[in-house]
């Protein structure tokens, strides 16, 4: 019996430091992309397409007010750069993106605009629209619709995330530390988590308002910024924190990175550093080891 259990204690024990050894320490660089482009509007989030080798960064912006000779479309670009962080083009697809991402199921470049849960308000071209490219990855002006709005995203701000194995969102909430789960099926939330923030040693206003990583690693699936003490905050589905891993203590941040300037993508979360180069830089890092 006591054998037993000193065997069961040790597996336990061994189980619990190989989890917590698949978060880095200290986050690794895996990439820099200075932007070669001023942004359009305000940089926000940051897409991956493996089989092209090409990142993708998009912007967020309110469309002007339309008129007799304009239309309300937004000014905001979608810009492309390699897998070397070289840029390759830009284009207009017309939307206030949120946040941008690789459907594998669909195969398409998909983008969910602001208030696509119609907090604010109705308002044209709010929803979730894929992207066209080219056979080589260069972003197009043209796009096509897969869902219009929904108001079980909640917050109008909103930069949700996808999981594509299970086909839902995760959507954070701000000034809280709430993220809601989304099938597009349903007008209403099919779940909540509640991030152990306290447990984390943090506040609210200490991380990133609206966006949260879905990294798809078992038991550690999201990944959230913590600006104000630069660091990366993991925590599983049930919301318990997991652990955490460093940032360079020189990267500025800024109080925009509570709003925008994040992503996740090639298996990396991605902060914008504003004040390195003309027009701010992306970084990637890698925090986990990918499954």
């Amino acid at each position: 019996m006591r054998i037993s259990t000193v065997i069961v204690s040790i597996a336990f024990a061994t189980a619990l430091q190989t989890s917590q050894a698949a978060i880095f320490p200290e986050a690794q660089v895996g990439i820099k992309i200075p932007l070669t482009q001023k942004p359009s509007t305000r940089p926000m989030t940051v897409a991956y397409i493996a089989s092209l080798k090409r990142y993708y960064i998009a912007d967020g912006g309110l469309a002007p007010m339309g008129s007799d000779t304009e239309a309300p479309v937004s000014k905001s670009e979608v810009h492309a750069y390699d897998d070397a962080g070289k840029y390759i083009n830009s284009a207009k697809p017309g939307y206030d993106n949120r946040s941008i991402y690789y459907n594998p199921n669909s195969k398409k470049l998909e983008t969910i605009t602001y208030n696509i849960s119609s907090f604010g308000g109705f308002s044209p071209n709010t929803g979730i629209y894929s992207i066209d490219l080219t056979e080589t990855g260069e972003v197009k002006e043209t796009s096509s619709d897969v869902f219009g709005f929904n108001p079980a995203f909640g917050d109008a701000n909103t930069m949700p995330s996808y999981n594509s194995e299970k086909n839902i969102y995760y959507a954070k909430q701000g000034r809280s530390n709430k993220v809601l789960v989304i099938d597009l099926k349903a007008r209403e939330p099919i779940g909540e988590i509640n991030l152990d923030l306290a447990k984390a040693g943090v506040a609210f206003d200490d991380v990133s308002d609206y966006f949260v990583a879905y990294t798809g690693i078992k038991g550690e699936e999201l990944e959230l910024l913590d600006i104000d003490h630069k660091a990366v905050l993991i925590f599983d589905l049930s919301g318990q924190y997991i652990g955490k891993s460093e940032l360079p203590k020189d990267l500025k941040l800024r109080s925009h990175n509570h709003l925008n300037g994040a992503g996740y993508a090639n298996d990396m979360l991605f902060v914008y550093h504003d004040s390195e180069g003309e027009f701010g830089t992306y970084y990637g890092f890698k925090v986990q080891k990918a499954n």
